[in-house]
């Protein structure tokens, strides 16, 4: 597979020091791995969303630090802000390109299913990305899922139907179901769901049923 590169320079401070260098544009990520130490550096957020955007995360990248040789890494580990939806830490790790790896990686679902498109059914997705094992160099970015063979609601796509390198190893029951069409809801079924069940609060255990103020306790604060 094609490698992509990525800048990044040495980074010195750590914790909430690193808020500065965010609002500069700045992301705080760590690279670690084989025969090297955990590094603190620093990657343009720009750089790394366009290389997200277009490549994905299970990709390899060549990352350059400062002056040392480039290091083949994989994104093992992000962190976003909850709020913004900003990247606010990477963490990178270092491989050999001799060596087999395992990665994550999505799922893309491609194409029209003529059970939903025709028959009105709905498409299920049991799966959104899978474990797999192979050398660095033959990781897939992502695995694309063509739903067009769904075609009734029988039909249905397992790990053992994607079409991958044979290089690239599942770690999953090749059997396993990724896709599949469910018949439309009956309106009988559509209908229970819409019925709103009203339970006596009362009737709970542990609830007691606040009585109303008496009429007399009333009519006593009124005679003072």
């Amino acid at each position: 597979m094609e490698k992509v590169k990525l800048a990044a320079k040495i980074r010195e401070v750590f914790g909430r020091r690193t808020n500065k260098g965010r609002k500069e544009g700045m992301i705080p990520a760590v690279v670690y791995g084989h025969n090297m130490k955990s590094k603190g550096i620093w990657v343009n957020a720009l750089e790394f969303a366009k290389l997200l955007k277009k490549s994905g995360e299970s990709t390899i990248i060549e990352l350059n630090v400062g002056e040392d040789k480039p290091k083949n890494v994989l994104i093992y580990e992000t962190q976003k802000d909850p709020i913004r939806g900003q990247y606010i830490h990477v963490d990178f790790f270092h491989v050999r390109m001799d060596e087999e790896i395992e990665k994550e990686v999505e799922l893309v679902f491609i194409g029209e299913a003529p059970a939903v498109k025709e028959l009105g059914g709905n498409l299920v997705k049991s799966v959104d990305e899978v474990n797999v094992k192979c050398l660095p160099a033959d990781l897939p970015g992502e695995i694309e899922v063509d739903i067009s063979v769904l075609k009734t609601f029988e039909d249905h796509i397992c790990i053992k139907d994607l079409k991958v390198s044979d290089k690239v190893k599942f770690d999953i029951d090749p059997e396993t179901v990724i896709a599949s069409v469910a018949p439309p809801r009956s309106e009988a079924e559509l209908e229970g769901l819409e019925t709103k069940v009203e339970a006596d609060v009362t009737k709970v255990e542990g609830v007691v049923k606040e009585a109303p103020v008496a009429e007399e306790n009333k009519d006593k604060k009124g005679g003072k």
